[in-house]
């Protein structure tokens, strides 16, 4: 019977070579795969994410934060003047059906802000606090309401920009105020920036706003179920997004006006019970985040490491100025572009300012970041570089162990968002990048249905494979979508503020009325 059992082990072992062998060779090809990758376009991201000289500080986010402050002082402070307003066309009470454009203000909010809704509120907040403690979510707060300013200017330009057709449809986007805004004020190379932006938006759609996104999905859901093969997360997802792709924007809209709401209410409502349960904190963690902010002391990086975490998670969380939601808000139902700038200025709000902050709060409440009980500072690891946790997690496991300390099952709760939260920035980078597709390649069925379909095959290559450098090169792209679209919004902002003018003139005379059905 022995002999019987080591021969049967050993044809199972020899059965299985070939799988073992099979794997081995996609674990090599993928490492291929990144060397080459790495090599060719390592110098493309340190040109990006190049920090200013002397600090760690990347060049990109500067870029990013100063041009939200020239178009907040530029625009009077758009944000604080029109912010009720923007509510108000939320709720539709200026909105006619019959007005050109694909969707309704609320679902291009929605489609806009499940693009930029996702791991950065959860994972990124939780690395912008644990290296540059509390104060880091001052500066995150700050840096999200001069995005709103970016928000404004760019979607302004797409709607009023848009290209619009027989059939109802219509195309906006960077590459389209580029061209025709840059014609109209006769300046030269609009055509070409707007084909560099396209390329960088089809680099960015099919790698961070793709491949990365099913790399966590499947991340997230071997964490939970055990460990399989991620082609076959790659597969199912594919399956869903195309189901809903496919329909156009109508129906993305349709899918991201459920599925926003429901990620709002699992996570804020998650983060707000814990509030309330520990509601005797809170002014101690706000204390934190304005001590914090303007001393820095007892992180790494001091007052300097508190301010730059806090700007490059909050850049990089919204994408204000980056161009992308643009291209979403320019789908709206509207024959007032202003209408949607103001709209898009709530993105930032939501986003930044609303759910970083309450991420921000739930980690600084719960105890998870290590303090010394007689100084009242945290404590640095052994490294320096951050502050030391109860547990040594992280990113998005630190933040999973902060809800945890609440309750014990949120991290399958967190699994849930992170999961949501994939899908529905996928479906929406779909679309940016069907935009920059047909405008390179000229709008038809035929030429979606191609771009469509290559999107859904680089889901499952993403589910599947680990490639690092494939990642850091598409991120590096969507910022690099900012370099040449705030260019742009610069050279045409006096043509914003003259619609701007117009608009609320017309609005505080009474020619602008609320929609009576």
């Amino acid at each position: 019977m022995k002999k019987f059992l080591t021969t049967g082990a050993g044809a199972a072992a020899v059965s299985a070579l070939p799988m073992v062998a099979a794997a081995q060779e996609t674990v090599g090809m993928d490492q291929r795969i990144n060397d080459i990758f790495a090599g060719s376009t390592g110098w493309f991201v340190n040109l990006i994410f190049m920090s200013l000289p002397g600090t760690n500080f990347p060049w990109i986010v500067l870029w990013l934060v100063v041009a939200a402050t020239v178009f907040t002082l530029y625009f009077g402070f758009i944000q604080v003047k029109a912010f009720w307003h923007a509510i108000s066309l939320v709720k539709g009470d200026y909105s006619d059906p019959d007005d050109a454009g694909e969707v309704s203000h609320f679902q291009a909010l929605a489609t806009a802000l499940s693009g930029t809704v996702g791991l950065g509120n959860i994972a990124g907040v939780a690395v912008a606090v644990g290296i540059g403690g509390p104060g880091a979510t001052f500066w995150m707060i700050l840096a999200g309401l001069l995005g709103m300013a970016s928000k404004f200017t760019e979607c302004t330009l797409g709607v009023k920009y848009r290209n619009e057709y027989a059939d109802g449809t219509v195309s906006g986007g960077p590459m389209y105020y580029m061209t025709k805004g840059f014609k109209e004020r006769g300046l030269p190379l609009g055509g070409v920036l707007a084909v560099i932006f396209s390329i960088f938006t089809i680099g960015g759609a099919l790698g961070g706003g793709n491949m990365f996104q099913a790399n966590q999905a499947h991340a997230q859901l071997s964490g939970i179920i055990g460990d399989y093969p991620g082609w076959i997360t790659g597969i199912v997802f594919a399956a869903v997004v195309f189901a809903v792709i496919v329909g156009g924007i109508k129906s993305i809209a349709n899918v991201t006006e459920k599925i926003v709401p429901l990620m709002g209410v699992i996570y804020v409502g998650a983060a707000l019970i814990i509030l309330i349960v520990e509601y005797d904190k809170i002014g101690w963690a706000f204390g934190q985040i304005f001590e914090g902010a303007f001393s820095g002391l007892g992180v790494a990086g001091g007052l300097v490491g508190a301010l730059i975490q806090g700007f490059k998670r909050a850049a990089f969380s919204n994408e204000a100025g980056v161009g992308s939601a643009a291209i979403a808000h320019s789908a709206v139902r509207t024959k007032e572009p202003v209408t949607e700038g103001v709209v898009s200025l709530l993105e930032p709000f939501i986003d930044t300012v609303v759910i970083c902050t309450m991420t921000a709060l739930v980690i600084t409440i719960s105890g998870v970041l290590v303090m010394d009980p007689e100084t009242g500072r945290f404590i640095l690891n052994d490294a320096g570089t951050a502050i030391q946790t109860i547990d040594g997690s992280s990113g998005v496991q630190l933040t999973s162990a902060a809800f945890a300390t609440g309750f014990s099952w949120f991290p399958y709760v967190l699994a849930l968002a992170v999961i949501l939260f994939a899908f529905s920035t996928m479906i929406s980078w779909s679309y940016y990048g069907l935009k920059a597709w047909t405008y390179l390649f000229g709008e038809g069925k035929t030429k979606e249905i191609v771009f469509k379909v290559i999107f859904c095959l680089f889901i499952i290559v993403g589910a599947a494979a680990n490639l690092g450098a494939v990642i850091d090169f598409s991120d590096a792209m969507i910022f690099a979508m900012a370099v040449v679209n705030i260019t742009a919004l610069y050279l045409l902002m006096p043509i914003v503020k003259r619609e701007m003018k117009s608009y609320f003139a017309r609005l505080k005379s009474g020619e602008i009325k609320k929609f009576v059905d």
